[in-house]
């Protein structure tokens, strides 16, 4: 008891002083311009302390929305966040979707009511096969869209109800449509046009996608998108994700060379 004591008196300065000689090794940069996140780990965090799968999301959620504080902080103004896959939507246990739903539904609000959303002009994109999302969440996250939708300092993208195959698939469909309406000729079809179909449009590729809770894969997140990205693993679940974890995973950023393929 004497020794957990004296940790507990001891590891808050400790972790103060790396965190202080981490922040010296990443502050010059250079910082990613697009940051993915994979937020995972939120159940399996939860069962480890004993809880309900709904208080790891929920803990999941809060720590979302210190890590965008983090990112916004260092000056990274686009964000992928994998909030929900299509699968999470589908094959869930119909109460764990609602839970999901009902952060999600939470977040989406304090968006819309956000001060740093507002006085930093970030756009709040929300993306994914949306017809599988409940009709009051789309109205609000329609709401949200337009709120911010002239807004220049950012992009903070929402993948819900997200998967990469299918956006490709739903990419492909439109080129088709519009061929088919001779709005393209095959020749038209370029990487960069394609780009155009995607849930992304306009925005440039991740640079860095950072999961979380030590899978090492990136399920089914920007497909398309992160050919050339940097791809972070972090042992951590999500909820217990601090702020050494992400300035670590800057730092990884930062000592790779990156070739896109030459």
């Amino acid at each position: 008891m004497r020794f957990y004591k004296l940790y507990r008196i001891l590891s808050k300065p400790i972790y103060k002083l790396y965190e202080k000689w981490l922040w010296n090794q990443i502050k010059n940069g250079p910082f990613p311009i697009h940051v993915g996140i994979i937020p995972d780990g939120n159940r399996r965090w939860a069962r480890r302390l004993g809880l309900e799968s709904y208080y790891g999301h929920y803990h999941g959620y809060n720590r979302i929305r210190e890590v965008l504080d983090w990112i916004w902080d260092l000056g990274i103004r686009i964000v992928t966040i994998y909030a929900m896959s299509s699968e999470n939507c589908i094959f869930r246990p119909p109460e764990e979707r609602k839970h999901l739903y009902e952060i999600v539904r939470k977040g989406l609000i304090e968006l819309m009511n956000s001060e740093r959303i507002h006085k930093d002009r970030i756009k709040v994109r929300v993306i994914g096969k949306l017809d599988l999302v409940p009709k009051d969440i789309l109205e609000i996250a329609r709401k949200v869209e337009e709120r911010t939708r002239d807004y220049d300092g950012g992009v903070l993208n929402i993948a819900l109800c997200y998967g990469g195959r299918q956006e490709i698939i739903d990419a492909v469909r439109r080129i088709v449509r519009d061929a088919s309406k001779g709005r393209l000729r095959e020749d038209d079809i370029t990487e960069e046009l394609f780009s155009k179909y995607l849930y992304t449009n306009g925005l440039p590729d991740p640079d860095l996608i950072i999961r979380t809770s030590g899978e090492i894969r990136i399920s089914n997140f920007l497909l398309w998108q992160s050919a050339y990205s940097e791809l972070y693993f972090c042992e951590a679940f999500w909820p217990e994700f601090r702020k050494i974890d992400f300035w670590r995973a800057i730092r990884s950023y930062q000592r790779r060379e990156r070739r896109f393929g030459r």
